[in-house]
């Protein structure tokens, strides 16, 4: 129950909305009771051959019906505007804190999985928090009216009238003691599911590269297969369970009716008497037939709301403010000391230190898994070293606020992500505020200039998802012209110039170039042209640094950096051509 406690606190942010929508129900639910006496009235009096006020009697009916569905509309505009409202802000709460997250956090878990329990299992809970409070509320409401109403006309045949309710109770409590087990099931495969179908859509060149669309189409039936399994578990139970529900209700109207009929037949009762208990016992026994789908709403959202409230309560990165301003920073890092390792068993980067003045270029070379990327991650705090420490200017990076920290370091990917929106848009990412001149500006610099102006809509052409329109180097220059706007005293460049042809390279590193103008620059490549000019080159090996210089002196050393020179790992062929 902790967890339905926990959606209940998002009702206290619409007092007002909810008391609203709850009045309403409670108006058009009250309207209901009327027709039963108006139905006895008008059979009593025909009956006996009275018709006077027959006509005043149906139009009483009539002005009831009228205010319980009046009110009833009045309830769904509110009612829909008040579930609307908290989905928005129960999912703008999640997706708040998924940000906060540390990546550590995000390596874990499939990004199908985060997209499910985001869209799907908010929708579940927010049904469960606004339709569960008022279908429940109304119902108990409808229960004791009607209860009150059957005792007060005639308690004998009020008692009979319950005789079923026990087994009603029996039958809601084993229901509710096993369905979670089967909702969680359920919503563990609609993630499964979900995450394939986002792999695979995301690999759809891969799987076509690779003629595999046989094989990934039998491996989404076998997630999907397993979905329908759990669900059809889950409606196989209530198939049982409502009906039986709904039989064992309809023996109170049965009971009403053969010993009712006696009692007319005894002249203890009228006609129109045992017509009004009968109208009151179905209105006793619909709400509790709602109780029942109300139950299992209640579960699904249960189990729904354990996925939601398991990552509200995962730890945020501490200092993340997303207003806080960029530190003033000069650009000089230095590392002592530091480790880190992703697990325990296997340490990842050992006691490295370094130092990198203001405007310096470091350029770390060395086969794949030395931990080159672990070590300029941990200058952004994307991960958090274990032992030594890192600084800038000084200042442990622990001492900065992570957003300030991170807005005074660019980085350039080998495999740069362009986000499914306009060139300008992708651009703004770097400076929100830039004018036009400032992106046709960073975009010369950047040798991308050209080709936009070619693209069919120049800035406002849409690049599609992860750019999938532009080529690799269109991507790369465009997200070299981002950090450009940026204007970073640090710069990380780690394989910015892989996986593109010469001359493609070339116009990349004439804008990577002007990019590391003045800026404390850290360089990861594998190629000789963009590391030999470097002010130092550290040389990588299972974590540790292992050689450190400039490029003429590691060379005369004759150690693992010559032999990378003189391997294909640091190609140095072109550069000596030119």
């Amino acid at each position: 129950m902790r967890t339905v406690f926990r959606v209940f606190a998002y009702l206290r942010r619409y007092p007002r909305m909810a008391a609203a929508t709850l009045a309403c129900a409670i108006v058009s639910t009250l309207a209901a009771f009327v027709f039963p006496k108006v139905t006895q009235l008008v059979m009593d009096d025909i009956l006996a051959g009275r018709g006077g006020r027959l006509w005043l009697l149906v139009g009483a009916a009539a002005a009831a019906y009228l205010v319980r569905d009046g009110f009833n509309a009045l309830r769904i505009v509110l009612n829909n505007t008040f579930e609307q409202q908290v989905i928005f802000d129960l999912r703008s709460d999640l997706y708040s804190h998924i940000q906060q997250l540390p990546l550590r956090w995000f390596d874990d878990r499939a990004t199908g999985d985060i997209m499910t329990r985001l869209l799907e299992d908010v929708t579940a809970v927010e049904r469960m928090l606004i339709d569960g409070i008022e279908q429940g509320v109304v119902a108990v409401l409808q229960i004791a009216v009607a209860l009150l109403a059957l005792f007060f006309c005639h308690p004998v045949l009020a008692w009979l009238a319950l005789v079923p309710v026990p087994f009603l109770v029996g039958g809601a409590l084993s229901y509710t003691l096993t369905a979670p087990r089967r909702y969680r099931v359920q919503r563990k495969a609609a993630s499964a599911m979900n995450a394939l179908l986002h792999d695979n859509l995301a690999g759809i060149r891969q799987i076509k590269t690779y003629v595999r669309e046989e094989e990934e189409h039998a491996r989404f039936d076998g997630v999907s297969g397993a979905l329908r399994g759990a669900a059809l578990k889950i409606m196989r139970v209530w198939a049982v369970y409502n009906p039986s529900m709904s039989f064992l209700g309809a023996l109170g109207g049965v009971l009403m009716l053969g010993f009712g009929g006696g009692e007319v037949l005894a002249g203890r009762l009228t006609p129109g008497e045992l017509a009004m208990l009968l109208f009151l016992v179905a209105l006793l026994y619909e709400p509790i037939g709602r109780l029942h789908s109300l139950n299992q709403l209640i579960q699904s959202g249960r189990a729904a709301g354990e996925r939601v409230f398991e990552i509200l309560d995962e730890k945020p990165e501490p200092g993340c403010v997303v207003d806080e301003p960029r530190a003033d920073i000069e650009g000089g890092v230095e590392f002592e000391d530091v480790s880190f390792s992703y697990d325990e068993d296997r340490p990842t980067l050992l006691h490295i230190s370094l130092q990198a003045r203001p405007g310096e270029t470091v350029a770390l070379v060395g086969h794949t898994g030395a931990g080159k990327s672990t070590l300029v991650n941990l200058l952004t705090r994307f991960y958090e070293y274990d032992d030594g420490e890192i600084r800038i200017d000084g200042t442990p990076i622990r001492d900065f606020p992570r957003s300030a920290l991170r807005s005074a370091v660019g980085m350039v990917t080998q495999e740069s992500f362009l986000f499914n929106g306009s060139v300008r848009d992708n651009l703004r990412l770097g400076k929100p505020a830039a004018t036009d001149d400032e992106m046709w500006k960073a975009l010369a610099d950047a040798n991308a200039r050209e080709f936009v102006e070619r693209l069919p809509e120049r800035m406002d052409t849409v690049v599609g998802e992860r750019g999938v329109k532009l080529s690799v180097g269109e991507k790369q220059r465009v997200s070299i012209a981002r950090a450009l706007l940026k204007d970073p005293p640090i710069l990380v460049l780690d394989e910015a110039t892989a996986s593109v042809d010469t001359a493609t390279e070339r116009l990349i590193q004439q804008a990577l170039d002007r990019l590391m103008q003045k800026r404390t620059s850290f360089v990861i490549a594998h190629r000789l042209s963009t590391v030999r000019h470097a002010d130092k080159i550290l040389v990588m090996e299972r974590g540790r640094i292992i050689e450190r210089g400039r490029h003429d002196d590691l060379l005369a050393l004759g150690g693992a950096y010559a032999r990378l020179c003189a391997s294909s790992f640091l190609d140095g062929k072109e550069e000596a051509g030119r």
